[in-house]
């Protein structure tokens, strides 16, 4: 049992971590190395223990390895081509696509260093290898504890419900997935009322260049039409992004109660990002997520991941070049063989 150690050791640091912040991408990092510790001591079992299946099973995972890559690949090529049709043209909407096509370019670079092995190759093979399995594994990560936060309870007592904006439609109107947001808004602030609170819901969201009006005015208009209470609705007009949708909710959180609990409701694919930045901005409360169109959930949830990375930029560019390194000294030790 002593090849298992090292992934107890690091799943009880992983459960002590979410007690005390659940909001923290080392969170995921920490998970995600536990369950590669186990993996490797659970291979090392079987190839230690000497059983005439064990050659069996590492091809076996070899191939459902590479058919998964093979899969993973189609997909995404696919939901690329989908959502070019149905969302345009714009770099954000070209994430699936772009990602398919790394796939296949760091393939084909491994396939002909290993058909060529000329030194150049062999290094350049190393290093596009290495850094496949590092964004790879951080976005297993990433995905993996993202799903589980948006599991987590939500706290039994709150005393502000805030909704993030996203955009309009025609300058006026709220899209489907900002009314998929207000809904869920909607579903919190009515349970946390039901366990005798009376949270006040703040909808943020400044104006835009081209929009007719601040979000955060026809998100208020948009439940007040279905039957919302009108004075339990705040509108915090002023924030362009996601920060300071943050900041200055928190604002008006503060000046009404400077104890104060909230629940902060944005679509699945961004809770966990909101969630960090929530943290980062000191704010006292939980993210939820509301559902998404499936379409538009992978494109969406890459577009999340590479925001996470320019957040820990510095982290990643230190792990970056050690990798790179690796690919020179892979070059260099081929050249001299």
């Amino acid at each position: 049992m002593v090849v298992y150690a090292p992934a107890a050791l690091l799943f009880l640091v992983f459960c002590v971590s979410v007690l005390r912040e659940r909001r923290k991408f080392s969170n995921a990092v920490v998970l995600g190395l536990a369950v590669l510790c186990a993996l490797a001591g659970l291979l090392y079992r079987l190839v230690d223990s000497g059983s005439a299946s064990a050659p069996f099973v590492l091809w076996a995972l070899l191939v459902l390895g590479a058919v998964a890559v093979l899969v993973l690949t189609c997909f995404l090529f696919l939901n690329g081509v989908r959502m070019l049709r149905k969302e345009g043209r714009s770099p954000t909407n070209l994430l699936s696509l772009l990602a398919a096509l790394a796939v296949l370019a760091v393939i084909a670079l491994l396939a002909t260093a290993a058909a060529l092995r000329t030194p150049l190759l062999i290094g350049a093979a190393t290093a596009a290898g290495g850094l496949a399995l590092y964004f790879s594994f951080l976005f297993l990560c990433f995905v993996c504890y993202a799903f589980l936060y948006g599991r987590l309870r939500v706290r039994r007592k709150a005393d502000f419900v805030v909704v993030l904006g996203s955009g309009l439609i025609n300058g006026s109107t709220v899209p489907p997935l900002l009314a998929s947001r207000l809904e869920r808004g909607r579903e919190v602030h009515a349970r946390l009322s039901r366990r005798g609170g009376s949270p006040v819901l703040i909808t943020s969201g400044g104006q835009g260049p081209d929009e007719d009006l601040p979000e955060s005015h026809a998100m208020a208009d948009h439940l007040i039409a279905q039957g919302f209470p009108a004075d339990l609705v705040r509108r915090e007009d002023r924030s362009r992004n996601t920060e300071e949708n943050l900041r200055y909710s928190k604002a008006i959180m503060e000046e009404a109660k400077p104890d104060y609990r909230c629940v902060v409701v944005t679509n699945n694919y961004h809770a966990f990002r909101a969630a960090l930045t929530a943290r980062r901005v000191r704010i006292r409360g939980q993210v939820v997520g509301s559902p998404t169109a499936a379409y538009f959930w992978p494109n969406a949830t890459l577009r999340e991941f590479t925001a996470i990375l320019v957040d820990y930029r510095r982290s990643n560019v230190v792990m970056c070049a050690l990798i790179l390194l690796g690919g020179v000294a892979a070059w260099w030790a081929a050249g001299r063989s």
